[in-house]
């Protein structure tokens, strides 16, 4: 195909924007405002004969740019506005500005690489040593920057490969929620996803790749387990224990540790009466049995949440019955590209087009994240449905009522089954993977009524019906308020932090950092979690980027311990909690993981995009305690 066949393949919003970046030609967006409604391709209607001339003029555009006829224009702060507002079909506020500039690259204030200011001398960076722990998605992010700046590290798995939760994950349907095009990193863009919402293998299949690309799995010890982590304070540094895959305990001692495990990693099985009992196959989502077939099988399945949604759809047509018992139903948005394969021409673009990267990563940015958090914003005076909390919110719900209601076909028992009872995105909304159509299917029974127990030949509910099952699949979800689970980590005056914690209640400055436990760092800590949508890439890359400034500090300075001050760790919290009470996440009618015994949202973040990466692009010392210890 030539350039302009390889454009109209394109999404046009964001070659829109890209042509006026290019071009100049502000004047340009007034034109094609009016069918640009919302941030997703499905939200532009432009007419034919307009997509036809923006196609021409790009196609002109790059061909004198590439012979040196034209050269590339320099909007400026305004155009680049009006450029960020056509694209997403939606005001976007003039803070996000800063944003844009650091993604393209062109915001000296914040360079997209932590950089030495004064270059620390070379025995003293030998003498340095980081504990990574885990490989998954924010391990590799922080070994990648680390390696590329020079400071030398540790980097152990339990498993034996990379990929984390990806490389664990690997159940039937499983796949990303998250538009791939943003489920990246930032530094290494994928032009090639095969589809708009990739299938886990292609996800690790990237993961493997960066290891290999920037030199991370040779320096990589797997099947290693930390088992517990000590602060000494005498000399400033962590001793760790190891266990090897060969059973041997080892110790080993490094001045700082980033743990990169997460908090979605430990299943959780409910201890449900009678399940030792039980004679068949049973297994957890993360921990799927490929030696057991499913075909002509009965299989129940307990638990409905991401994972349940993605796997029933998966296996409904090769079983010969699934039985899903459900506690709680869950809302599923309807997504016309998550079954979409990405053009050739979409391909082509991402990869010779220039801009056109960053400009549709906007587009994802404002519609997976940003673009949707005022609407999950408590408005006080709105009185209209006990689900909804203003209006733009009560519009969501409505078209998700709509959805649901018109794919089970006005079946009013299914309906009332499967009708959740809290204010949408309460919980991460979920994709439909064709879940409503398969609850139609005549081999599905949707089960509401409580367990009893376990029997050896299956499930009993509370209402003494038995449901006779070959295999059980836990779609149960995962420990994730033990974060750091089952290390121990003891950290200033022999404190643990499961003793500052206790079981359920983790905090940690803008969390990743607490203190009394100095040089200590967490990725995917409390409160960083995403339910409104968003990426986790992102908000490991602006964790890596915090760590090594904090990193720099310490090395720069000579000194040998940092940690938070309590006053700034507890003043941040305070904020989180705040900022909680006044979102969904809060609503008296949402009951989830993401809050703890006492009813506190300890997992999510309760930020913008925007918010925490404005947080985290520069490192304040004087947050911090900063020490020297050594002579």
């Amino acid at each position: 195909m030539d350039t302009r066949s390889h454009l109209a393949q394109a999404d046009l919003a964001p070659l829109l924007a890209t042509y006026v970046h290019l071009s100049g030609d502000r004047p340009l967006l007034e034109t094609y405002r009016p069918y640009i409604t919302g941030p997703w391709a499905f939200h532009e209607a432009t007419p034919e004969m307009l997509k036809e001339a923006l196609y021409d003029r790009l196609a002109t555009l790059l061909d004198d740019l590439h012979a040196g006829r034209r050269h590339a224009a320099r909007p400026d702060r305004a155009t680049l506005h009006e450029i960020m507002n056509t694209c997403v079909g939606q005001p976007v506020p003039d803070e996000y500005l800063p944003l844009i500039l650091h993604d393209i690259g062109v915001d000296e204030t914040a360079p997209l690489d932590v950089s030495w200011r004064t270059p620390p001398e070379r025995a003293r960076l030998d003498r340095f040593k980081v504990l990574i722990i885990g490989a998954g998605e924010s391990g590799l992010c922080a070994a990648i920057k680390l390696r590329q700046i020079g400071i030398g590290f540790v980097m152990v798995e339990r498993n034996d490969h990379v990929g984390g939760t990806w490389y664990e994950n690997d159940y039937p349907g499983c796949a990303v929620d998250t538009p791939n095009h943003f489920y990246q990193y930032s530094f290494e863009p994928n032009h090639d996803w095969s589809r708009y919402f990739s299938p886990a293998r292609e996800i690790r299949a990237y993961l493997d790749r960066c290891a290999d690309k920037y030199g991370i799995r040779p320096l990589i010890r797997f099947r290693t387990e930390v088992l517990a982590l000590h602060w000494e304070d005498s000399s400033s540094v962590w001793s760790v224990r190891l266990r090897r895959s060969d059973g041997v305990i080892e110790t080993l001692r490094v001045q700082a540790v980033i743990s990169a495990v997460g908090h979605i990693s430990i299943p959780s099985v409910p201890s449900l009466p009678g399940l030792d009992e039980y004679e068949g196959p049973r297994f957890h989502t993360s921990r799927w049995d490929h030696s057991v077939a499913l075909n002509s099988k009965r299989v129940g399945m307990i638990g409905t949440g991401a994972s349940g949604m993605q796997v029933g759809p998966s296996i409904i047509d090769e079983v010969a019955s699934l039985s899903i018992f459900q506690r709680s139903a869950q809302w599923a948005i309807r997504n016309p590209l998550y079954f979409s394969e990405v053009k050739p021409g979409k391909k082509w673009a991402l990869k010779n087009v220039p801009f056109y990267a960053n400009w549709y990563r906007f587009q994802l940015f404002w519609a997976s994240a940003d673009g949707l958090h005022p609407k999950l914003r408590v408005d006080p005076g709105w009185t209209h449905h006990p689900l909804s909390l203003n209006a733009e919110h009560d519009a969501i719900r409505q078209s998700l009522v709509d959805h649901l209601t018109e794919q089970l076909e006005g079946d009013a028992e299914l309906i009332r089954k499967a009708m959740p009872a809290y204010p949408p995105y309460g919980k991460r909304m979920l994709r439909d993977n064709h879940w409503y159509r398969m609850l139609k299917n005549p081999k599905t029974a949707l089960v509401t009524e409580s367990i009893e127990r376990v029997t050896r030949e299956g499930v009993r509910t509370a209402d003494g019906v038995e449901h006779p099952l070959d295999v059980i699949v836990f779609a149960t979800g995962f420990q994730a308020s033990r974060l750091t689970w089952p290390m121990e980590i003891t950290g200033r005056g022999s404190v643990t932090l499961r003793e500052r914690w206790g079981e359920d209640d983790p905090r940690a400055y803008l969390g990743m950092t607490v203190p009394g436990f100095p040089n200590l760092f967490l990725m995917f800590g409390p409160n960083t979690n995403l339910a409104h949508g968003g990426s986790a890439i992102f908000h490991s890359e602006c964790q890596t980027r915090y760590i090594l400034l904090a990193l720099r500090e310490l090395i720069e300075s000579g000194s040998d311990s940092l940690e938070c001050r309590p006053d700034v760790h507890d003043e941040y919290n305070r904020r989180v909690d705040d900022a909680h009470a006044q979102m969904v996440w809060t609503h008296p009618r949402v009951s989830s993981w993401y809050r703890n015994s006492s009813g506190r949202v300890f997992s999510l973040s309760p930020w913008r995009l925007l918010d925490y990466w404005d947080m985290t692009r520069h490192f304040d010392p004087a947050q911090y305690r900063i020490e020297r210890t050594s002579a």
